[in-house]
């Protein structure tokens, strides 16, 4: 059967279309790993299938966790796709996280074998001692068990397994913005609905900027193999690399988050590289301002596609910004087969116009977050038709064309005095001066209003203003239940792996002697 035959059938698994492949293609590079060289089709299906035997050979079973936190590689490649080979489920973590929060997330997914690097090795020295499950090394370091000596003999191949379409493919762990991580179990179904999307064809090459264990990342990064293409992995994101990597590969496609195309954007010599092989850039993980994106569409050649959802599934809209130049304060209208709602506080619809909690429902749906029914629960929205959708904790209000404005996350609105404040039309107004890179507006106790707006602003390279006199000039501009009881300049904005501001950091760390008025 031929990998075009597979990716027809109703359900399927990636190791099985990477096995055709690897016979299809053969000597078609498929990973360029710019510290590592470069993979195959026929080397990657080898290496999985290696993996995979290696694992089932260690007790490793059908539905069981098998964990990883590394820098991109092709081994980290060999290792995830070795994983769903013996049926297992990939949890790859975040080598940022805090050395207790690796050891949480390693006893919750419960994974026997655990791939790492030196790096987070280093970081886990003090808590080692937590760790039971077997340590390989992917870089083959001191780390743990050396990959190369780890893996199955060459030439082996791993016992068949029959995965289920609602089995876990993979657990990715939120990035705890809102408190500790949850682990979202994707399903086989979820990954083969992304799997078989036709936007990466056989000739693409997607050059990979974040790293493998986002959702981000995977929904460009394994479409790309599975339909054929060429991915060039970047360990860490550098704009000067980035640009490089874009002309020396003759990149087609790429997944940005919007500090990445922000960075990009203020390079002086970034209209000097040779981007003309771009058919299409995309978006999505963080707000993703106008300017910028109407900034991308003049000076950066191909379309540019924004994408609004959550890890957890649920529905998804999609901005087409090259063809609706008009509508870049949007995220777009709900895709294809995408049921894409506004509630209110009382679970009920709100009139079109108005404004409300998002929850969508589409094929892509987690099953759940792993070992917390409660939290899944509180997930999830019933519609009076009985049909489940996945709550986003956006806020957000259709138009008239049917596309989507995101006001701010429903946690993050400030109600000060009764008043609701949106703090991203407060973030709006800060950034018009012409000092101004970028701002976040959190609420903070006040004895007064019960809660006040405090902004947070980093100022452009080389531009100074008193924060006083920002704040006077904002405030002036302001609604009179919208003004700014304090800002405060820094140097820049705390941000997860995937550039979303974490404002329980600015919160946290806010502490004046006394509530602020």
């Amino acid at each position: 059967m031929s990998a075009i035959e597979v990716l027809s059938r109703e359900f399927a698994t990636l190791p099985e279309v990477l096995l055709e492949q690897a016979i299809e293609l053969g000597a078609k590079t498929a990973v360029v790993d710019p510290s590592g060289g470069a993979l195959s089709y026929s080397d990657l299906g080898a290496r999985m299938s290696r993996a995979a035997s290696a694992l089932q050979r260690d007790g490793v079973g059908v539905g069981e966790a098998v964990a990883i936190c590394a820098s991109s590689s092709n081994s980290y490649v060999a290792a995830f796709f070795g994983a769903l080979g013996a049926g297992a489920v990939a949890a790859p973590l975040a080598p940022s996280s805090t050395a207790d929060s690796l050891v949480m997330m390693l006893n919750d997914c419960g994974a026997k074998v655990f791939f790492l690097d030196a790096g987070v090795a280093k970081q886990l020295e003090g808590v080692a001692d937590q760790i039971s499950a077997k340590r390989v090394a992917l870089d083959g370091s001191s780390a743990g068990v050396a990959f190369e000596e780890w893996l199955a003999p060459k030439g082996s191949k791993p016992t068949p397994v029959t995965i289920d379409p609602d089995q876990g493919f993979n657990i990715i762990y939120s990035s705890g913005t809102t408190g500790a991580p949850k682990g979202i179990v994707q399903p086989h179904r979820m990954r083969w609905g992304q799997i078989r999307h036709g936007v990466y064809p056989a000739d693409s090459v997607t050059l990979i900027s974040t790293p493998l264990y986002s959702n981000t990342t995977l929904v460009s990064f394994l479409p790309t193999l599975t339909n054929g293409g060429t991915v060039v992995l970047m360990a860490k994101f550098d704009a000067e690399q980035f640009l490089k990597l874009s002309e020396k590969h003759r990149v087609t496609h790429a997944m940005l988050v919007p500090v990445q195309y922000r960075r990009l954007m203020e390079r002086a010599d970034f209209d000097g590289y040779d981007l003309s092989s771009y058919r299409v850039k995309f978006s999505t993980s963080a707000p993703f301002p106008a300017e910028i994106k109407a900034e991308v569409l003049k000076r950066w050649p191909g379309g540019l596609v924004e994408f609004y959802g959550m890890t957890e599934g649920g529905g998804s809209c999609m901005l087409l910004a090259h063809e609706h130049p008009d509508k870049l304060t949007t995220v777009g209208r709900a895709m294809p087969g995408h049921d894409i709602r506004l509630i209110d506080e009382d679970g009920k619809e709100v009139a079109q116009g108005e404004i409300g909690e998002v929850v969508g429902r589409s094929g892509a749906m987690m099953v759940g977050y792993h070992n917390q029914p409660g939290k899944t629960s509180e997930a999830e929205w019933c519609s009076p038709e009985g049909l489940r959708f996945i709550r986003t904790g956006d806020v957000g209000r259709f138009d008239e064309d049917g596309f989507l404005t995101l006001m701010d996350r429903k946690k993050d609105m400030i109600i000060s005095g009764g008043f609701n404040i949106y703090p991203s039309d407060l973030e709006a107004e800060i950034v018009l001066h012409e000092a101004v890179l970028e701002a976040a507006v959190v609420g903070v106790l006040s004895d007064k209003w019960g809660e006040t707006p405090v902004a947070f602003v980093a100022l452009k390279p080389g531009q100074t203003i008193a924060p006083d006199a920002l704040k006077e000039w904002v405030n002036a501009k302001l609604g009179k239940t919208q003004r700014l009881a304090d800002l405060q300049l820094v140097d820049q904005l705390p941000r997860s792996h995937i550039g979303k501001v974490l404002k329980r950091e600015l919160r946290d760390a806010y502490a004046p002697a006394v509530s602020v008025g």
